[in-house]
């Protein structure tokens, strides 16, 4: 089958530009010295994560208790939870991968949630590796101020079913921060307080083994601050719209788009528009714009017509797609777009090749 043959919509992956964005970013770690631990959040694809490990990854970070339930039962090694466990029932979740001697750690800001991770360990008769995460700017997850870290390791490294790992920082706010110059003087100041967390550390006996946090926009930066043990980097294998814009690097941006949605055209009325069969429940909304890439002449632009519908638009005379044609979008946001999809339709060149399932979606 060909790609412009495929039912739709269909979430496209090209399997040649994603491992080159893969390569790139293996071979820029390596010659920074540093460790990949990807996000699985990105992708939600064993498939994926198995070709980021083949590649030199150290494992895959996992956004949600679900997302590592799927990559440990496809044997995904280093699995990193990223996002505080701390309910009842994502516990229990977390207890019986732990009682299948699942390969992963956990975060934890808060005191209460470390008691119960405690508990989880020692009734699954395991030793937890447990991350303590610092709010750096998001205002989001991980402890505020860099003493109540410093309490919070100690607690972790005085409980019997617990060993104090490392710590995280994610400064998610500043990816995408223009121009290069400024994002990477708002990551300095961020950093000045993961510094003063490490060395606190280290003051009292507990040096950190692991520092990971990062991402795709800033991990040019991250991997010369000399913190970092390992980056969570994910959206640079697919490029979505938002990152597709932004200089990721300080000579630009050495990634191309790897994933798209495939759309039908269903209405072609009229001489400047089509209407296809992707809308809401196709896209993400949250942030970017899908842009037409494939099928049309450059210069198409594209807006939701609601749930099931988007228009493509073009001006200047130039000839429209035919009902039926294909038409790909590159995807805004590529995490909620991959998580709308139930499979990756994987194509090199022209001609689809396998499909992937999503397995990690949902919670």
């Amino acid at each position: 089958m060909r790609r412009d043959q495929v039912k739709t919509p269909a979430l496209i992956l090209d399997l040649d530009v994603l491992d080159a964005n893969i390569a790139t970013m293996v071979a820029t770690a390596k010659q920074a010295r540093i460790a990949l631990r990807p996000h699985a959040k990105s992708h939600k694809s064993p498939d994926i994560a198995r070709r980021l490990v083949a590649a030199g990854a150290r494992g895959a970070c996992c956004a949600t208790i679900a997302e590592a339930e799927a990559m440990a039962a496809a044997g995904i090694p280093g699995l990193l939870v990223t996002s505080p466990l701390a309910t009842p029932d994502v516990q229990a979740r977390l207890g019986a991968l732990l009682l299948r001697r699942a390969d992963l750690m956990v975060v934890a800001d808060n005191p209460r949630n470390v008691a119960e991770l405690a508990d989880v360990a020692l009734r699954a008769g395991v030793t937890l590796d447990v991350i303590v995460e610092l709010d750096v700017g998001i205002g989001r997850t991980g402890c505020v101020e860099v003493a109540d870290a410093i309490e919070l390791a100690r607690q972790i490294a005085g409980a019997p079913s617990l060993r104090f790992a490392g710590v995280q920082a994610y400064w998610g706010h500043l990816q995408q921060v223009m121009p290069f110059e400024a994002r990477e003087a708002r990551v300095k100041e961020q950093a000045a307080r993961l510094k003063a967390l490490i060395a606190g550390l280290i003051g009292i006996g507990l040096k950190p083994g692991i520092v990971t946090g990062g991402g795709t926009g800033t991990h040019w930066i991250d991997a010369r601050l000399g913190l970092f043990t390992e980056l969570q980097v994910g959206s640079f294998m697919f490029l979505d719209s938002c990152y597709g814009a932004v200089p990721v690097t300080g000579d630009g941006n050495p990634y191309s788009p790897s994933l798209f949605v495939a759309a039908a055209v269903v209405t072609a009325n009229r001489p400047d528009r089509v209407i296809v069969n992707a809308g809401y429940k196709a896209l993400a909304t949250d942030s970017g714009k899908a842009v037409p890439m494939r099928g049309i002449a450059q210069g198409a632009t594209y807006r939701f017509m609601g749930d099931e519908h988007g228009a493509v638009e073009r001006e200047g005379g130039a000839p429209m797609p035919e009902l039926g044609s294909v038409i790909e979008l590159l995807t805004p946001h590529c995490d909620p777009t991959v998580n709308l999809h139930a499979r990756y339709v994987v194509v090199r060149g022209e001609e689809v090749i396998d499909e992937w399932p999503i397995a990690a979606r949902g919670y």
